[in-house]
């Protein structure tokens, strides 16, 4: 197995180009405020300042951390940085993490990157003053200047409804500005921490899960953990009972990874020991090709992609199969079974079209199971 390539995962447009808004989002507000790096590097130190956990790494390098601390020197003005307020009185970085840590690590004497003494670099771009110095080589004028320079903070925080943070997700949707576009599962990581999305990390190193997968590499971008996600999200009593509509899936996915009861430790437990279960159920008795589909013109080749209404199909009824029939649960031939279902003209149209009606989520997973496992769902 090999590093995750994006080929690797069978695009589907109705759900990459799926986009929504709700009410939540005009009941966010904002104000600005100046904050003093003294206040920020004591607001972190108490764990009010939060970083998102996408970012996991300080990836700024020894000179452009030491130009920004050369620019607060010099009195220059920096960019506005942007925080949320969280539900629980903190505020989360949606926008400035590397700015409050290059202040942070030069402050506290340690450069994050490699753990030695923090020394801004000895080049012509920093000033001759304070090049190759250390926070504490500084005179105290100087250490003076950074502790109390302010960068403006621009601040949000949702009004209504009280009770969770799902327009967060919109927040940061929308303003984050690290370079990149932001895939929805790095912003879930950044705006739902907690137990749940710590579970989804140790998930996502399953052996079995990696081989299915395909990628021994955690994927940089985070959409295995969301297919995790998805899987979880989808064997819920509420998508079984539910009888006809659609699904907005970004939408679900945040609502389903922000609900309370995800973070209890029991339902927690429970969701582990299905998916480790799951995987390993798949793994050993359908095989490392379980979530590829088979080439159009040739039932008898594996298109070696990852799809993921396959993926979600068979996960689903094979958690069911297993709370039906536990141990007695057919492991018989499944792979030339699951062929057979791919061959189905019916599967086809529930995998490929409108993929997040209910009426397609349940045709699928319910073909699954009477092919596979000659269980009636309906």
């Amino acid at each position: 197995m090999m590093k995750l390539e994006d080929s690797h995962i069978e695009s589907l447009k109705a759900e990459t180009e799926e986009s929504y808004s709700n009410d939540d989002l005009y009941n966010i507000g904002s104000y600005g405020a100046d904050l003093s790096f003294r206040e920020l590097i004591s607001m972190y130190e108490e764990d009010e300042l939060l970083k998102p956990e996408l970012q996991r790494h300080y990836v700024w390098e020894k000179p452009e951390a030491s130009r920004f601390i050369d620019s607060l020197l010099l009195g220059l003005p920096v960019p506005s940085i942007f925080l949320a307020n969280t539900k629980d009185e903190k505020k989360l970085i949606i926008d400035g993490y590397q700015r409050i840590m290059t202040v942070f690590d030069f402050v506290k004497g340690i450069w994050s990157k490699d753990r030695k003494v923090f020394k801004l670099s000895n080049t012509e771009k920093i000033n001759e003053r304070w090049r190759g110095k250390a926070f504490s080589e500084l005179s105290d004028t100087e250490q003076r200047k950074i502790r109390s320079t302010t960068i403006h903070a621009i601040i949000f925080e949702q009004k209504s409804p009280k009770d969770d943070d799902t327009s967060l997700f919109q927040v940061f949707e929308r303003i984050n500005t690290s370079g990149r576009t932001l895939m929805p599962q790095e912003i879930r990581n950044c705006v739902y921490q907690g137990d749940f999305n710590t579970s989804l990390f140790k998930l996502n190193k399953n052996s079995d899960w990696r081989i299915l997968f395909g990628a021994s590499e955690e994927d940089s971008r985070m959409r295995d953990l969301e297919f995790i996600l998805r899987f979880l999200a989808m064997d819920t009593e509420y998508i079984r009972t539910k009888a006809k509509g659609k699904i907005q899936l970004k939408k679900y996915l945040n609502e389903f990874m922000g609900a309370d009861n995800s973070q209890k430790a029991q339902i927690l437990q429970e969701r582990e020991n299905t998916f480790i279960n799951v995987m390993g159920f798949i793994h050993k008795n359908i095989g490392e090709n379980a979530f590829y589909n088979i080439q159009k013109d040739d039932p008898n080749k594996i298109r070696k992609r990852f799809y993921p209404t396959i993926f979600d199909a068979l996960t689903v009824a094979v958690a069911i199969g297993l709370r039906k029939k536990g141990n007695s649960l057919n492991k018989y031939d499944l792979e030339s079974k699951r062929i057979q279902l791919l061959q189905d003209e019916k599967f086809r149209t529930y995998s490929t079209e409108g993929t997040t009606e209910i009426e397609h989520i349940h045709g699928r997973i319910n073909l699954s199971l009477k092919y596979l496992f000659n269980i009636d769902n309906e």
